[in-house]
């Protein structure tokens, strides 16, 4: 039996629609993943667009983020240059992609799993222009989102924000237990099998693996720090 790719999906579920891109986007099931992936694709177009042009390094960042094998990359294309040319501003689809989701925590997760999507591709340049910022934190808003989320991706995304405390949601004086405690949760929530369970494509889980990592290289930071801090106080007591 021959398996029929997301791709080959959303390419059939937009020939059949026969209209703009946005009627793909009309609220459905939170599990119906097609209508997922399109309004993620579309704001990610949007998104590569935001500060005025397109470049390689966003294309190249978006097949990363959504995992997109060899064979499939022709229709990939296809899907994302229909959404690029489509001329529906990125608020209404990032409306209507908060609308496919529920207002539940794994709803919310799955919002800032494709906010941490556009976070990649905004900086795929090395850059993080004015025009990106404000676009995200308007997704932020728009998804319902604290804007202290937007600060801790932020924070993961752009190197010269770059805090590891914040991106673990901790504050400078956390104990190493209460650290060790925080990963314990976050690695829980994160496993790649929670998060399909929750509604993420199994396309998209390269996010996982990045924010895992990200994760990781920040509390073994903190980690030393707090390690090093302990071991000069214990000198002292001495």
């Amino acid at each position: 039996m021959t398996t029929t790719s997301i791709w080959q999906r959303i390419l059939a579920y937009l020939d059949a629609a026969g209209q703009a891109v946005r009627k793909s986007l009309e609220p459905r099931a939170p599990t119906d993943t097609v209508a997922f992936s399109i309004a993620f694709i579309a704001l990610a177009a949007k998104m590569a667009k935001a500060d005025g042009i397109v470049t390689r390094d966003e294309v190249t960042m978006f097949r990363r983020v959504f995992d997109i094998p060899p064979e499939e990359e022709a229709n990939a294309a296809r899907v994302f240059n229909l959404c690029r040319q489509e001329t529906t501003g990125f608020e209404a689809y990032a409306r209507q992609l908060s609308n496919v989701l529920p207002r539940t925590p794994s709803g919310d997760t799955l919002r800032q799993d494709v906010l941490d999507g556009l976070f990649h591709i905004a900086v795929a340049d090395s850059k993080y222009h004015p025009a990106e910022s404000a676009f995200l934190r308007r997704v932020t808003e728009i998804f319902g989102l604290s804007d202290d989320i937007y600060l801790v991706l932020r924070a993961r995304h752009v190197p010269a924000l770059r805090d590891p405390y914040r991106i673990l949601g901790v504050s400078t004086d956390v104990s190493l237990d209460d650290l060790r405690a925080v990963r314990k949760q976050f690695v829980r929530e994160n496993h790649p099998d929670q998060l399909i369970a929750n509604g993420l494509p199994k396309e998209m889980i390269e996010l996982a693996n990045a924010r895992l990592a990200d994760f990781n290289d920040a509390y073994e930071e903190i980690a030393k720090i707090k390690s090093g801090s302990r071991i000069h106080l214990q000198g002292r007591e001495i």
